[in-house]
């Protein structure tokens, strides 16, 4: 089984959290996993239709995605979207930015609405929020409280070998595992 990960990352950050979400793929044993970052011209698209899921990465910037990112979705899939080439393949996205929440959410409702005008199947986030109460920290997983997909923060003045911290990067390790087995579980027997 085949997970492709599609993602831009600006600084470093966002690239981290890919390799996080890839990792997680990969641990749960039953997926070959493909990184293509779109602002290196690496997005092979035979592989893309080959793929069982495809992970939506983008830093989110004023509260959207990358134009990098955007420009992907709007000029380069025509040709898999006229002929839903995509059509009923698992679909899921993360996004990182510098302000704890810095509408997110936005974010990952552009990838998912996205996905949706192709066909895909959304996976979400299954974890409940964490450090949402006074037993909770920051180390908890899903400390930003996202269902619709991960979002991490990473401090501005903080390199990609520092930020985003742990608890952000295990959660995107946690959800490649949970899109690798939902995957999964959609194979033909």
């Amino acid at each position: 089984m085949l997970v492709s990960i599609v993602y831009d990352s600006g600084y470093g950050h966002t690239a981290r959290v890919a390799e996080a979400v890839a990792q997680g793929a990969r641990e749960s044993g039953v997926a070959e996993v493909v990184l293509m970052p779109v602002g290196e011209g690496a997005v092979d698209w035979q592989v893309l239709e080959d793929s069982d899921a495809i992970v939506f990465g983008s830093p989110t910037y004023n509260g959207m995605i990358s134009a990098r990112l955007k420009q992907f979705f709007e000029d380069s899939t025509k040709p898999a979207w006229m002929p839903q080439k995509w059509r009923n393949k698992i679909a899921a996205g993360f996004t990182n930015s510098g302000a704890q929440h810095g509408d997110k959410l936005n974010a990952l409702v552009s990838m998912a609405l996205f996905a949706a005008q192709h066909g895909m199947i959304w996976v979400g986030l299954d974890l409940m929020p964490g450090n949402s109460n006074s037993t909770g920290s920051t180390e908890d997983l899903n400390r930003l409280g996202s269902w619709l997909g991960v979002m991490t923060q990473a401090n501005t003045d903080e390199a990609p070998e520092i930020a985003p911290p742990g608890s952000d990067l295990r959660t995107a390790q946690y959800f490649g595992r949970r899109v690798a087995d939902t995957a999964h579980r959609f194979q033909p027997a």
